[in-house]
């Protein structure tokens, strides 16, 4: 729990739409290490229904490999701010990424990215692709890594509790959900012997339905239709990129596994991918040392290669 409430200690925050986005940057001046990390930012983007939090037991890693590491919790999730009223939308989600990049100073990144965060990965390559082709030279994604998640909305399978949010009963199932239920449902989407401690599920909890976040499970949800809507544009983004591209995925995951990586095989041309075979939905924090791995070999093999 210490590491927990250190992580939402040592948050910066950032201004969007005039509501507070909680986020985490590995630049800490005060860290003597800080001159020893290595080359390139890489932009961490969480999942549904978690936070920035998903990303602590590969962050040190993270860290080690690149200059600088910036993770936010989307508007909506986490320690940021969970607007009642509000057009909750992927194309949001990714102009939050952006603001937080050009204030920064950031020109070109890197993305990792895991569920709800790879189709927000795939919003802001389809915008990048956009930029190469009209001859932009702001924002220019490098490589994206991503994790489990719904890149094909043919092959993406809800689970009951999102299709009881994204229904007439969204509302009220928002509202009343327990922690019980809560933890029953998230731990479901884990492989059989990685499952979480009750210590992490009460964590994930914390992140769900602090600031009464819970109430907005409803609007979130929309983005399972956005999938659905945007498929072309998304999945073209996935096609037609010029940046390298892995999928890390758990095959065990029973929302986005094996059934997953076989579409990504059959629609992408030469995939990178790499299977975790006793892992679920959430491989960074169900096997964090082969998932960094899996990150930083891309990274060594592929990426710092294709940018010589």
């Amino acid at each position: 729990m210490e590491e927990f409430v250190s992580w939402r200690a040592n948050g910066r925050r950032l201004t969007h739409r005039g509501h507070q986005i909680f986020w985490r940057d590995s630049d800490i001046p005060a860290r003597p290490e800080a001159n020893k990390r290595g080359t390139g930012t890489l932009l961490c983007i969480h999942g549904f229904p978690t936070a920035s939090w998903d990303w602590h037991a590969v962050w040190p890693g993270l860290c080690e490999r690149f200059a600088r590491v910036l993770a936010p919790d989307m508007i909506g999730f986490g320690w940021s701010a969970k607007p009642r009223h509000y057009a909750y939308s992927i194309a949001d989600q990714a102009d939050i990424h952006e603001t937080l990049l050009r204030e920064q100073g950031i020109t070109r990144y890197h993305i990792l990215s895991h569920d709800y965060g790879d189709t927000v990965a795939q919003e802001l390559l389809a915008r990048d692709n956009r930029r190469r082709a009209e001859g932009e030279e702001t924002l220019r994604v490098e490589s994206v890594c991503l994790l489990n998640g719904g890149l094909f909305p043919e092959a993406h399978l809800a689970r009951p509790i999102q299709r009881l949010l994204a229904s007439p009963l969204g509302p009220l199932v928002g509202v009343i959900g327990t922690e019980r239920t809560f933890r029953r449902s998230l731990s479901a989407v884990f492989g059989p012997d990685t499952r979480p401690t009750d210590a992490e599920l009460h964590q994930f909890w914390l992140l769900w339905c602090g600031k009464h976040g819970k109430r907005n499970g409803d609007k979130l949800i929309h983005y399972l239709s956005e999938r659905r809507r945007h498929r072309e544009r998304w999945v073209g983004a996935l096609r037609d990129t010029e940046v390298p591209i892995r999928l890390i995925d758990g095959l065990l995951d029973p929302v986005s596994g094996a059934h997953m990586v076989r579409r990504y095989r059959a629609v992408i041309a030469d995939p990178d991918v790499v299977e975790l075979p006793e892992v679920g939905h959430y491989p960074q924090v169900e096997a964090p040392s082969r998932t960094l791995d899996a990150i930083l070999q891309f990274h060594r093999e592929r990426v710092d290669n294709s940018t010589r």
